[in-house]
């Protein structure tokens, strides 16, 4: 009750981000659905189904992270002085935070159960003069245990995986201690190392699984009609995306002390700082937003021939990866400049000017996108080449 009333006084742009992670729950719910009509529809090809299954998890990756990303920005879960005497403490607020992306998603996911018996005409009649009654298995008994099951997983992973990263982060912010605050903010990310050697990994498995596959029938299909690849392939573009996700906020953090380098001036200074700062806050989004990025420049370079059309269902898991990442990176950076509010008004009282601080948000922003940008071309490149027939 607490999160409902909560969410009926929210701000307007509160209430955007949740029907946002509302409307990506449905969309994946959508795609579950479709995998399930699949299944009911051709009962003698269950791999093909499992493999259909297998590649929902992609999106449904992306919006479990855009939804624990908008719960940390949700002011009702931030934590102000006295509410842990009224009880809502660290654990209770990840409960509301919880509970309000529990909400959100499972009114997604209705969305999702209505939409599809609407288009297997469970509803009011076939629409669209039939055209998706073989997809979608119209005509078929729908199993309701199995569909409400499938529908059930975006909410409890996505307020499971809120509660937990919500309960985390503050209890470190509740934490009144300077000195065990101190040290965190200025320990630098440690994951580089190790997503430059997911990152090569990958890239070799890749080149080993390609050379080794002598030209045989493809172990895993891929979405959307292309051909498919051996399954060390695909592992080893997994692992080249995983890497960029890891290497992000070492990414991040490296781009900043670059930045302050050889004479810096104030603008360097303050841009390469709170790059440093906020390393761990927008270098993991930034990170899985590049491995997107990268995987999609990839299928654009096997798609190129224009023989495998995309499918529809393959187009809207892709569309559905795409903005899941960027909101989760607009949330994050929307998160970062909220937590900046003071140092900017700090900055501010001591003579700074706006277009100082304006300068310095768009020479991070162009210092970011120098790094990152080559990376990802340079990555999406080289994976792909395995897969190129």
């Amino acid at each position: 009750m607490l999160a409902l009333r909560l969410a009926r006084g929210a701000h307007p742009l509160v209430l955007l981000r949740r029907l946002l992670v509302a409307a990506a729950s449905a969309g994946v719910g959508f795609l579950l659905l479709c995998t399930l009509g699949y299944a009911v529809g051709h009962p003698g090809e269950s791999r093909a189904a499992l493999m259909r299954l297998a590649w929902c998890a992609l999106p449904l990756a992306a919006t479990v992270h855009f939804a624990v990303a908008v719960a940390r920005t949700d002011p009702a879960t931030r934590p102000r002085p006295g509410l842990s005497a009224i009880g809502l403490g660290p654990a209770r607020l990840a409960a509301v935070a919880a509970a309000s992306t529990a909400v959100s998603c499972t009114l997604g996911s209705m969305v999702a159960l209505l939409v599809f018996l609407h288009l297997r005409g469970d509803l009011t009649g076939l629409p669209f003069d039939g055209a998706s009654a073989e997809l979608l298995a119209a005509g078929r008994p729908l199993p309701l245990a199995a569909a409400l099951t499938l529908l059930a997983i975006v909410p409890v992973l996505a307020s499971a995986a809120a509660a937990l990263a919500l309960r985390r982060s503050r209890k470190a912010v509740l934490d009144d201690d300077p000195a065990t605050a101190e040290p965190a903010a200025a320990t630098a990310p440690t994951g580089l190392p190790w997503g430059v050697a997911l990152i090569a990994l990958g890239l070799a498995v890749e080149t080993y699984a390609s050379r080794g596959s002598g030209g045989g029938a493809a172990a895993l299909p891929l979405p959307g009609g292309i051909g498919g690849g051996p399954a060390g392939v695909l592992a080893g573009w997994a692992l080249t995306a995983l890497g960029l996700a890891v290497a992000g906020p070492g990414l991040t953090h490296l781009s900043g002390r670059l930045l302050q380098t050889f004479r810096p001036g104030v603008t360097r200074l303050l841009a390469g700082r709170a790059l440093m700062d906020e390393a761990r806050r927008i270098g993991r989004p930034l990170g899985v937003a590049c491995a997107v990025a990268s995987a999609t420049i990839g299928a654009t370079r096997l798609y190129e021939g224009g023989a495998h059309p995309f499918g529809p269902l393959t187009g809207l898991g892709a569309a559905l990866v795409m903005a899941c990442t960027t909101a989760t990176l607009l949330t994050a950076a929307l998160e970062s400049r909220q937590t900046r509010v003071t140092t900017k008004d700090a900055l501010l009282r001591l003579g700074a000017s706006e277009s100082l601080l304006r300068l310095a948000v768009a020479l991070r922003a162009l210092t970011l996108l120098v790094v990152f940008a080559p990376l990802t071309w340079a990555v999406a490149e080289l994976a792909a080449l395995p897969l190129r027939r």
